[in-house]
Parts: structure tokens; sequence; C-alpha cells
């Protein structure tokens, strides 16, 4: 049974849900801009495209292009934090 799920992909699948549930509960439910949004959870979500890349036995640069996406999102966002005041 776990086997298959991983095997197939689908728990990436289901952590993907996962981060899309969270992203419309920030925007929607707490009021995020959708740029706020991407940037914390775009990181995340790329990373898990690539993890799900390599359990299905993807091509490596199905695995290295989310992977390679990830880093320059999340430097994005941590200038934006850096600049922004605090939203605690």
């Amino acid at each position: 049974m776990m086997e298959s799920l991983f095997a197939s992909g689908h728990a990436a699948d289901i952590i993907l849900g996962v981060l899309s549930i969270e992203a419309l509960w920030l925007r929607f439910g707490r009021g995020w801009r959708f740029s706020a949004v991407a940037g914390l959870l775009g990181p995340a979500a790329l990373i898990v495209l690539g993890l799900r890349a390599a359990l299905t036995g993807a091509e490596w640069w199905w695995i290295a292009l989310p992977l390679a996406l990830s880093l320059p999102l999340h430097l994005l966002d941590l200038a934006g934090r850096m600049k922004a005041p605090s939203q605690d």
C-alpha cells in the first residue's frame, strides 16, 4: 500500500493538495496578497513537483527544473520580507 503510494507519485500529490488548501486559506481566509502566498508556498510546491518526478522515474531534467526554479522564487520571497515590516 505505502510502496505503491510513493512509487506512483501520489504521496507528492497529497502534499500538493495540502499546499493548495493552505494557499487558499492564506489568500481568502487570512487576506494575504497573491504574491505573498506564491512567495511562501511556491518554492515548496516546486520542490514537491521535483520529488514527484523523481518518485515516478522521470528524466533528470524534470527533476532538476522545478528544483532550480524554486531557488529564485525563494530568494524573491526573502528579498520582499527583508524590506517589508513583519505581518505578525
